[in-house]
């Protein structure tokens, strides 16, 4: 018997056996999510629910948010509390806010994307965060590859394109970026915040939604402060920083919040004072009253990774035994995923993977329109599953690259 029918006839046995797996999303497991429940103690009727300077936090107000959860959030993202306004629970929809209002009123006063006589460009770093992507593709904005080094995106082709006026922005996940777990170098975030863009209105949206996210005491991946450098550049409108505490507390109720300079924080709040009168105080006060101070949130991901560090390695030490010389994978220090790299078979891997029971996020999800110029990357979010779930499902992906590297040598 071959090699190929020895693993199809592999292949069929797990087929039969109808299974239900998933590593399709970066979803903290049932586990992750217990760590947060006793927030849900610190407030209650009988507790005093006003912030430090006796603002009422049921009540209306505090349009940017309160003081003490600004100060949390900032320490997160090493920001000054002035710099930040809190928001709901969703970074992601800040973000979807910030283009919105870009498109119908402007930047600091220039003319509305939506008025300009050509299509507003938007750079993507690949392979990238898709619901980034899904976004400026929601809003008509046309939007180009930047590939990824291994020190961030390729600065040389970032400085280029900004040349073109048309060219408002750039995705980036700076730090144990989705999905390849990326840090950005010291050298990469100095050459963002020195950009000169032919666009007054473009800005950087840096997306440090892993800023904490470490799997390793010791192995911590460094990244620069991006608003200190902008200002040390003669640039301190170019970047909007967002974070939030999605993957910290509940990412269904955390919080959120945008960093940015006097200037920008002034024109998006005019903005925000239409839209809202202010968000869930209470839940500000809650996660201050919860985590307290930095340290909090400190201990906090520490029992995270404890969590998530063996998934990791049990799925990286699975690669390792099955696929060491016909694929490649990042070895992320923090984050939520493992990006695996195949030999031009990406979406055969994943279309034979769903018909096995095991769904992974679908091919070219890394990529704006979902096109993978190489067929090539495929997305592992191990945190969801058991670890008797994880180990059962990277046995079998590993068989479907095994599987479709061997349908390649017969087609050659």
């Amino acid at each position: 018997m071959d090699k190929l029918q020895t693993l199809l006839n592999e292949y069929e046995k797990y087929k039969s056996m109808n299974l239900d797996l998933n590593m399709a999303r970066g979803k903290p497991c049932q586990e992750q999510l217990d760590l947060s429940m006793p927030m849900m103690d610190v407030l209650n009727a009988g507790v005093d629910v006003r912030g430090e300077d006796g603002i009422d936090c049921r009540n209306y107000g505090v349009l940017g948010g309160i003081e003490e959860c600004k100060r949390l959030l900032g320490d997160i993202i090493e920001v000054d509390p002035k710099n930040i306004i809190i928001f709901g629970n969703s970074s992601l929809n800040i973000m979807f806010d910030c283009i919105s209002k870009s498109m119908t009123h402007g930047v600091l006063g220039s003319t509305p994307w939506m008025k300009l006589d050509k299509k507003v460009k938007w750079l993507c770093p690949v392979p990238g965060y898709d619901r980034h992507f899904a976004i400026t593709e929601f809003f008509g904005i046309e939007m180009i590859n930047i590939p990824m080094n291994s020190d961030g995106p390729d600065m040389d082709l970032v400085e280029e394109l900004v040349k073109d006026e048309y060219v408002k922005g750039i995705w980036c996940v700076p730090k144990y970026s989705n999905p390849d777990g990326t840090t950005y170098s010291e050298a990469v975030v100095k050459r963002f915040a020195s950009l000169k863009p032919k666009a007054k209105d473009f800005r950087i949206y840096w997306d440090n939604a892993y800023s904490v996210h470490h799997l390793y005491k010791v192995k911590q991946d460094f990244l620069l402060e991006i608003l200190d450098e902008c200002k040390k550049h003669g640039n301190p409108d170019l970047v909007y920083k967002f974070t939030s505490t999605s993957k910290i507390s509940f990412p269904g109720s955390g919080v959120a919040a945008l960093a940015t300079s006097d200037t920008n924080i002034k024109d998006i709040k005019k903005f925000m004072s239409v839209a809202t009168i202010g968000f869930d105080k209470v839940n500000q006060l809650r996660h201050v009253r919860f985590f307290k101070d930095l340290n909090g949130i400190k201990r906090q991901m520490e029992k995270h990774a404890d969590i998530l560090r063996p998934k990791f390695e049990l799925v990286l030490d699975i690669l390792d035994k099955e696929l060491k010389d016909i694929a490649y994978w990042n070895k992320p220090n923090g984050g939520y995923f493992i990006t695996l790299k195949v030999n031009n078979c990406a979406k055969e891997v994943i279309a034979r993977c769903k018909e096995c029971g095991v769904t992974l996020t679908e091919a070219g999800c890394a990529f704006p329109y979902h096109i993978d110029p190489d067929n090539s990357v495929i997305r592992i979010a191990p945190s969801y599953p058991s670890i008797k779930d994880l180990s059962l499902a990277t046995k079998i992906l590993c068989l479907c690259v095994k599987i479709e590297n061997e349908l390649k040598k017969k087609d050659r």
